[in-house]
């Protein structure tokens, strides 16, 4: 079915002003009618990685925003047209249907004079206008301005890395199910059906574009999963020089939607996993991952901080400690974070990152290992917070061969460390050990 272009437009300004309003643009999206949903998302995310530059070229066009309806789809339109190369359609393709998806809505139909003015000045003017807002680092950069100062004051040799990459869509990374199939029969059964990949880390291919699921061979019999390159150091890094056949019992906390589950599962065959999540719902996706996978896992609700609600008194041998924190570390899957985070968010979420390291401390055995990862690139999240809980436990020693693993894309491949893949998004990894001198107790409720 064909799809105008006005209505694709309409649906990504609808996203915009949701995010405007401080909800995520899941549930927007959602509400997207299905026929105009694919078309609208992907427009949709380009203008939330473009959205500094289009509200910088608005200030340019009227100092004074319309109302927010008019101002969503105008800088939508803004952020789709403003590039010479890269746009997704050509600019006067894009003003003439981004002033039509005007003259149709009901919320925009009064602005329609306006909007259809600003867009066609930019079309005479575009060069000079751009380069007016060259100056403006939120434009160059389209990320808050505290976003910015942060990455420049804590990766004063990366952030502009870090900022480009984050403005790049991610790729399809696949995580192959290694006791199903091996990597090199799996890539050339996605190469009979004309998807070309790449190896990448241990178990992962990248796909040479996104496709859709149920397009690629292998998914319903639990061959693969989706899961991005930096994600899969995870279960990796937990279970690094343990046996594969050891009966480890290892609790995965913060699990949903189970991807790490599932790789600890398929890595550790004969271990007993426990997925815990808050959320009883998001439980289900744990579930559903599982069966389809064909793999065995506990999975209950409930608050990994408050242990005496769930804990059976029998220590781990392993923890993985996938941390809430700001996601600061995957805006390139999801572009909205940028514009909906706060900066007091990093110190809110730093604390409970705290309260869950020291709640589940106690239940690792001696000799067992925790690993804390947060898909984050601040250091109150990842560096610090492990600086600080080293010092206040004395039984904690810190491994080597972790730390933070900024957001990287194949255009950027210096420095890239031996245990690192050459794409992937960013996360903090600890991998810590209990001395074998600690005696666990359960945490007081």
């Amino acid at each position: 079915m064909h799809v105008p272009l006005w209505r694709q437009l309409q649906a990504a300004a609808s996203v915009l002003a949701a995010v405007r309003r401080g909800e995520s643009a899941t549930p927007a999206i959602a509400r997207i009618p299905p026929e105009v949903r694919p078309g609208a998302q992907a427009l949709a995310f380009h203008v939330l990685r473009f959205l500094g530059r289009a509200e910088a070229l608005r200030q340019q066009l009227a100092k004074k925003p319309p109302p927010p309806a008019a101002d969503a789809l105008l800088c939508t339109a803004l952020a789709l047209a403003w590039q010479e190369e890269g746009a997704p359609y050509e600019p006067f393709t894009l003003v003439d249907q981004a002033v039509e998806a005007a003259k149709r809505g009901r919320d925009t139909r009064p602005q329609q004079g306006f909007v259809n003015a600003c867009l066609r000045r930019f079309l005479r003017e575009r060069a000079a206008l751009v380069a007016a807002t060259d100056d403006d680092p939120v434009a160059r950069w389209n990320h808050p301005p505290w976003w910015i100062a942060q990455l420049q004051r804590e990766h004063p040799h990366e952030w502009q890395q870090v900022l480009e990459v984050s403005n790049t869509a991610a790729p399809m990374t696949l995580r192959v199910n290694t006791h199903r199939i091996s990597r090199e029969p799996l890539q050339q059964l996605l190469a009979a059906q004309h998807i070309a990949s790449e190896p990448v880390g241990a178990q992962g291919l990248i796909l040479d574009r996104p496709h859709a699921v149920d397009a690629i061979p292998g998914f319903a019999d639990g061959l693969w999963s989706v899961q991005d390159a930096g994600a899969q150091l995870a279960a990796q890094l937990l279970l690094a020089g343990v046996p594969h056949d050891a009966p480890l019992r290892i609790l995965d906390a913060c699990a949903a939607p189970g991807g790490k589950t599932a790789h600890l599962c398929e890595l550790a065959r004969q271990a007993q996993v426990l997925a815990l999540d808050v959320d009883p719902v998001r439980c289900e996706r744990i579930h559903q991952n599982l069966k389809r996978l064909d793999l065995q896992a506990q999975v209950r609700a409930a608050d990994a901080g408050e242990p005496s609600t769930w804990w059976d008194g029998e220590p781990f041998d392993a923890i993985l400690l996938d941390a809430p924190c700001t996601a600061s570390g995957v805006v390139r899957r999801h572009p909205d974070v940028r514009w909906l985070r706060r900066p007091s968010d990093v110190a809110q979420l730093a604390a409970q990152q705290k309260r869950l390291l020291t709640a589940l401390w106690p239940l690792l055995k001696p000799g067992g290992t925790l690993v804390y990862c947060t898909c984050s690139v601040f250091r109150a999240e990842g560096g610090e917070q492990i600086a600080a809980f080293l010092a206040h436990n004395s039984s904690a020693l810190l491994r080597p061969g972790a730390g933070h693993f900024l957001p990287r894309d194949r255009a950027h491949p210096e420095g890239v460390r031996d245990n690192e893949p050459r794409d992937h998004d960013g996360f903090y990894y600890a991998v810590v050990q209990k001395s074998a001198q600690h005696a666990p107790a359960l945490p007081e409720a």
